[in-house]
């Protein structure tokens, strides 16, 4: 059974935490996402999970400025090339950007770029890996989560990061 926590003020709006078998396994990032992906026969509002207390103290404390990075058990799945992305993405120090670019470069993959993409795009845990922090070569704003670039813009302005501010 999977478990939920909701973080219902953040500057990004609301955030569910899922954690399944003692780890965090997904980050939804507003109620229609959390409705699109999780199904309420199977997640189940757990407010006293000591992982999802913890989960919900660190993304406070990182909205609030007082966290740089986490320390919580994380569960992702995918394919060989996801994993080796979401690796690079959790090595972008907090307040700082990586291009499409160089994230392909970094997983040997250089002409990779647009997998990069789809990589981000399917990465289940926002924030937590921070797919927020890849922006374009030319430093300026790229898709997030879909088309919601202005989340991707709350949280690099949250963390003092520099880019361009037209979007592409």
């Amino acid at each position: 059974m999977r478990k939920f926590r909701m973080l219902e003020k953040t500057p990004i709006g609301k955030v569910f935490l899922v954690a399944e078998d003692e780890q965090i396994v997904a980050v939804h990032i507003g109620e229609e996402n959390f409705r699109k992906h999780e199904s309420p026969d199977f997640a189940v509002e757990d407010r006293d999970d000591l992982l999802l207390q913890e989960g919900k103290k660190q993304m406070m404390e990182y909205f609030e400025g007082s966290r740089r990075t986490f320390d919580l058990l994380l569960y992702f799945e995918g394919t060989d090339f996801q994993r080796d992305v979401w690796n690079a993405l959790q090595e972008i120090p907090y307040g700082c950007t990586k291009s499409y670019q160089d994230i392909a470069e970094h997983t040997g993959r250089p002409k990779a770029v647009r997998a990069v993409g789809q990589a981000n795009k399917a990465n289940k845990l926002p924030i937590f890996i921070p797919c927020h922090r890849v922006i374009g070569k030319n430093h300026t704003l790229t898709g997030y989560a879909g088309s919601r670039t202005h989340i991707k813009e709350k949280l690099l302005n949250l963390e003092g990061a520099a880019y361009r501010g037209e979007k592409v």
